[in-house]
């Protein structure tokens, strides 16, 4: 499995697309923090979006997606000066289609929305990794595939639909991994940091890819520099300024987080999952796994359990 599904499938990503925005004339409305992530794409007219911790407002126009990262507070606007309404009060009151026209003209701008949310005791794995804002330009190559998914969007959020919620959450997973996808193979992106940035790096991202295929494997950092044709010393270095950490932590890490993955959705013994991970006792996994995650498997186990 490559890197990014790897880490996305520990994160039961959950989906869903919840409002569509129509706004005409003057406008703007500013949204409190919330959970994990928000994404929305521009299906016609233009906008600007403004995200705590980002450096400046960014322009948006037909095509444009764009993520925010960590739960910041922001402002999406038709310019830089009007006072922003409410945001949030203005949906909660736009009824259950959550659809919302808003302005002091006809609707010239429409911008669909959402949110991704994580399994909290992973969800650090890529909101550490994202910058405050990723835009994604609807007129680079990476983006153009983006279009059909967005054309669904615009059918599914026009009106209520039968079936509407389970489509318009599908399409929402498909919107944030192409999204994901797109930021990762632009020039002109903002650095993301940690395993994701590292993979654009040919090397570094070869060796994360080896690590994410077997990651009970007991790869040595030899091993792994030799596979992409480095030196030891210096894919050490490497991993480690691009990465944040040595290869071995980061594999130590990964590791554990899989096999918490494998307590918290299945019914395997400690002693299995501990075998199966490439340890000869449970002990030792047990050992391993309070070091990284902070707490026992059992524990761990039991706090990923809903009560009732």
């Amino acid at each position: 499995m490559d890197p990014l599904s790897d880490v996305l499938s520990l994160l039961n990503t959950d989906g869903a697309l919840s409002v569509r925005l129509e706004a005409g004339g003057v406008w703007a409305m500013r949204f409190a923090a919330f959970r994990h992530l928000k994404f929305g794409a521009v299906l016609s007219g233009a906008c600007w979006i403004a995200v705590d911790g980002a450096d400046a407002p960014v322009h948006l126009r037909q095509g444009d997606c764009y993520l925010i990262a960590n739960g910041l507070p922001y402002r999406i606007s038709g310019d830089l000066d009007t006072e922003p309404a409410d945001g949030n009060a203005l949906f909660a009151a736009a009824g259950a289609d959550r659809i919302l026209r808003y302005g002091t003209e006809d609707p010239t701008t429409v911008v669909i929305g959402g949110s991704i949310t994580f399994d909290e005791l992973n969800a650090r794995l890529l909101l550490d990794a994202l910058p405050p804002l990723v835009t994604v330009r609807g007129s680079t190559d990476p983006a153009s595939v983006l279009s059909s998914a967005l054309e669904l969007l615009a059918y599914e959020t026009a009106a209520p639909r039968p079936g509407a919620a389970l489509m318009t959450g599908h399409l929402a997973r498909i919107l944030f991994v192409q999204a994901l996808r797109a930021h990762l193979a632009s020039p002109d992106a903002p650095s993301s940091s940690g395993w994701l940035g590292a993979l654009a790096d040919p090397q570094i991202g070869a060796a994360l890819s080896l690590m994410h295929q077997d990651v009970a494997r007991r790869w040595t950092v030899r091993e792994l520099a030799a596979a992409v044709t480095m030196s030891r010393s210096g894919f050490a270095d490497r991993f480690k300024a691009l990465v944040g950490v040595a290869p071995i932590d980061y594999l130590l890490q990964r590791r554990m987080q899989t096999a918490g993955k494998a307590l918290r959705d299945g019914d395997r013994t400690v002693s299995v999952i501990a075998t199966a991970w490439g340890y000869s006792s449970e002990s030792a996994f047990s050992n391993a796994f309070k070091r990284v995650m902070g707490q026992s498997p059992g524990q761990y186990r039991r706090a990923a359990t809903p009560v009732g």
